[in-house]
């Protein structure tokens, strides 16, 4: 057995400008970055300690260096959901291990999934909370985008609507309150919502606290992001919500969020492919996950003051740039016999 050599460290990303959602402001992007490297072969893995979860970046580093030696003997994946729990440092680590099995022999991690890696992808271009002027001409700004998503709070709700769909006629719109409504709050403005040309609402209600969705027969469809973190959890939400927003620092990596995308098609869910905010190397392993699917909220790197070397580029709503040389790896052509 060949042993591994496994680093992790804590980064700070600067922001390009404040993003605020309802539950606060961000001025930058606070990353854990694995590598797990093999007889001079790495494979990288990054993920977002959060708060909502009862994560810390101490925490997260705690998790992570308590598995240092399964790694380093050598694990693959699976082994890895009996050592970690869902979350951030198992994100990190089980991407990581994906990448370093697929260079190591010569394959791509899509192809090791059963999966595509797209040329480019369309994505959401989040607005952040703020007074209905400034978000309109947020939207304005970017209203060539095909897809937008737009903070809410509790506060002049459809002020701020109709500010960015008159900015923005011609874009998707995904609103996302971050668990910040009541069913009233929902009841009251779901019509105005279907009436504004609304396409999804992301976690009105607070998970734990969003039985009054049982068997509602919403306009605008919900889907759940905080709510959903592994398949685990796709019994509960059936009559709840009609889409799911599957995120690698919920679901702790790809293993899993496969499994999750698998059966939540298979229950008749729609789903949504989601991203903290974070650099490219967070997006790389979930625009995997994007063949068919109908919502895609990858624009983490969009915000970043600057984004790691070979990373995406994203503009008018579009992710260029994707290939396995940055994350991944390619397929290696054999010479034949």
């Amino acid at each position: 057995m060949i042993s591994k050599r496994l680093s992790v460290s804590h980064e700070h990303w600067p922001l390009r400008e404040p993003f605020r959602i309802s539950r606060g402001v961000k001025t930058g992007a606070d990353v854990i970055h694995v590598t797990i490297t093999c007889d001079q072969v790495t494979g990288h893995g990054e993920s977002v300690p959060y708060a909502r979860y009862g994560e810390t970046i101490d925490s997260v580093l705690d998790q992570i260096n308590g598995i240092l030696p399964d790694v380093e003997e050598g694990i693959h994946p699976e082994e890895l959901l009996e050592l970690l729990p869902p979350g951030a440092a198992r994100n990190a680590v089980d991407c990581a291990l994906w990448e370093l099995m697929a260079r190591w022999q010569g394959r791509s991690v899509a192809s090791l999934l059963g999966l595509e890696m797209p040329t480019e992808l369309e994505t959401a271009i989040t607005i952040g909370v703020d007074d209905p002027a400034k978000m309109g001409e947020k939207a304005r700004q970017n209203s060539t985008a095909p897809l937008l998503k737009v903070k809410l709070d509790r506060e002049q709700i459809l002020d701020r609507v109709r500010a960015v769909r008159a900015a923005a006629p011609a874009s998707r719109i995904i609103l996302d309150p971050n668990e910040s409504w009541t069913m009233d709050i929902l009841r009251s403005i779901d019509e105005d919502l279907a009436a504004l040309g609304i396409d999804l609402l992301e976690q009105p209600l607070p998970a734990g606290e969003d039985e009054g969705l049982r068997d509602y027969r919403p306009r605008v469809p919900v889907c759940a992001d905080e709510a959903c973190h592994t398949s685990g959890d796709l019994p509960a939400l059936k009559g709840k919500y009609q889409y799911i927003n599957i995120k690698l620092d919920k679901t702790g990596g790809l293993t899993e969020a496969v499994r999750l995308r698998q059966q939540a098609l298979a229950q008749g869910f729609g789903l949504m492919v989601g991203c903290m905010v974070a650099t490219s190397l967070s997006m790389a392993p979930a625009v995997l996950l994007c063949a068919g699917v109908e919502f895609i909220d990858l624009d983490g790197p969009w915000w970043m003051a600057r984004d790691r070397a070979g990373g995406f580029q994203i503009d008018d709503g579009m992710i260029r740039g994707i290939s396995g040389d940055f994350w991944g790896g390619t397929e290696v052509s054999k010479p034949a016999d």
